[in-house]
């Protein structure tokens, strides 16, 4: 895991070998798994970098970007045909994935902002040297002490080099394995939340007023904080997804980077809503903590309270190893990975539910998939304006009241989830 201990300026590239090793980074970021397997985003940013580059920023505009990258006609509405606003969200967030995983390997960062279609750019190796030069002046007689010294770039591993010498606290976690498990669990709670606030600002401040805001308003009608209960995972090689659910007594289980992802996008959208988020872990969850809370539960057969409340819904998660979706109208009807594939190549299917629940007393969202490709699809899928909107279309009323159950078919593309389709829906 990693955290951002630093904030670069933005930075111009001015010459053409600058202009060069920002394309660089951009050739590297579309080739990342992130990007790789879709159309839209690697055609959007590579539109807006290539063009911000060349000075013509006159072109990043909704209208103009809908016309130019997707197609569309040139008097398109914008206010329904929201292709553009949509993809921008998903480069901003996918952008944050993909620099949270690279460890500072790269000198050069590509952002963009929330609220514009303006690219922006760091470069990290500047940024070093300004601050550099700027120790270098406090210090008696202008001299920097130490100025040999590797300066760190903005993201930075749980391994500090040189810093670790300093600070005895490391080594000993070191020696003690407890110890070490707890830097390890705190490390991973500063990176979602720094996450969960980066995606807040960049990703969440740009959405607007539709669907996704009466799919989550009896959600959070008349509460402060919304508890977004996760499940926990150990691994079990002898299960087809490589994992089994961690219960009570594990010390230590994991939650899977679908889940944080998640997590992260919920988190996002509520903020935006103005209602913070507890997470909270399935196992060490008491019923006392639920009553008379809203909670959205994250993952299925990892998520002991998915399966308990669920379980007297139309489509429900089918107790057992079996790991299937069941239409309790229809039970010949069912969803579930097709096992004669790798896990990573095997397309996953979840449930997303909204609905009241008398043991807890309060609203519940259920996203979940039979696989953790799933789960990340379903919070997807309630967080996008356009996915929420053909889910209204599907069950011809308004979001804002009624309980709703949708299931979700997940394209899977190398242990990568793609875009979720519509299976079926049910309202009562």
């Amino acid at each position: 895991m990693h955290s951002t201990h630093a904030i670069h300026d933005v930075w111009q590239p001015q010459t053409r070998q600058d202009r060069d090793a920002v394309l660089t980074e951009l050739e590297a970021i579309l080739a990342s798994p992130h990007f790789c397997n879709s159309k839209r985003y690697p055609a959007l940013l590579g539109f807006i970098v290539k063009n911000a580059l060349a000075g013509r920023t006159d072109l990043l505009k909704e209208r103009t970007l809908g016309v130019e990258v997707f197609d569309r006609p040139p008097d398109y509405d914008t206010n329904a045909d929201t292709v553009v606003r949509y993809t921008a969200g998903e480069v901003r967030k996918r952008l944050l994935l993909y620099y949270s995983e690279q460890d500072g390997a790269s000198s050069i960062r590509i952002s963009l902002p929330a609220g514009s279609y303006v690219p922006e750019f760091a470069h990290l190796g500047a940024a070093a040297d300004a601050a550099s030069r700027a120790a270098a002046a406090a210090e008696p007689g202008g001299w920097a002490h130490g100025a040999s010294e590797h300066h760190e770039p903005i993201w930075s591993g749980p391994q500090a080099g040189a810093g670790e010498k300093q600070d005895s606290a490391v080594p000993q976690a070191r020696r003690s394995p407890g110890l070490r498990r707890l830097f390890r669990a705190a490390a991973a709670t500063l990176f979602l939340l720094a996450l969960a606030a980066g995606i807040s600002w960049r990703y969440g401040a740009g959405l607007t007023p539709n669907q996704v805001d009466a799919f989550w308003a009896p959600v959070i009608r008349g509460q402060h904080n919304l508890i977004v209960c996760t499940g926990s995972s150990v691994f079990d090689s002898r299960n087809y997804s490589g994992v089994a659910t961690a219960n009570k007594d594990i010390d230590y289980p994991f939650v899977s980077w679908q889940s944080i992802s998640a997590a992260v996008q919920i988190s996002s959208v509520l903020s935006r809503l103005g209602i913070t988020t507890q997470l909270a872990s399935a196992p060490s969850t008491p019923i006392t903590d639920l009553r008379e809370h809203s909670v959205t539960l994250l993952g299925a057969y990892n998520n002991q309270w998915t399966m308990r409340l669920q379980g007297p819904l139309r489509y429900y998660f089918l107790p057992g190893d079996d790991e299937v979706i069941v239409d309790r109208q229809h039970p010949q009807t069912q969803w579930k990975r097709d096992v004669s594939l790798p896990y990573s190549s095997a397309d996953d299917y979840a449930i997303v539910a909204r609905f009241r629940d008398p043991t807890v007393d309060g609203w519940v969202v259920v996203l979940a998939g039979v696989g953790r490709n799933g789960t990340e699809a379903a919070a997807q899928f309630v967080t996008s304006p356009h996915y929420l909107e053909l889910l209204r279309q599907r069950l011809g009323a308004d979001l804002s009241s009624a309980n709703i159950e949708a299931v979700l078919k997940v394209n899977v593309i190398e242990g990568k989830t793609g875009a979720p389709s519509l299976q079926a829906v049910y309202s009562w």
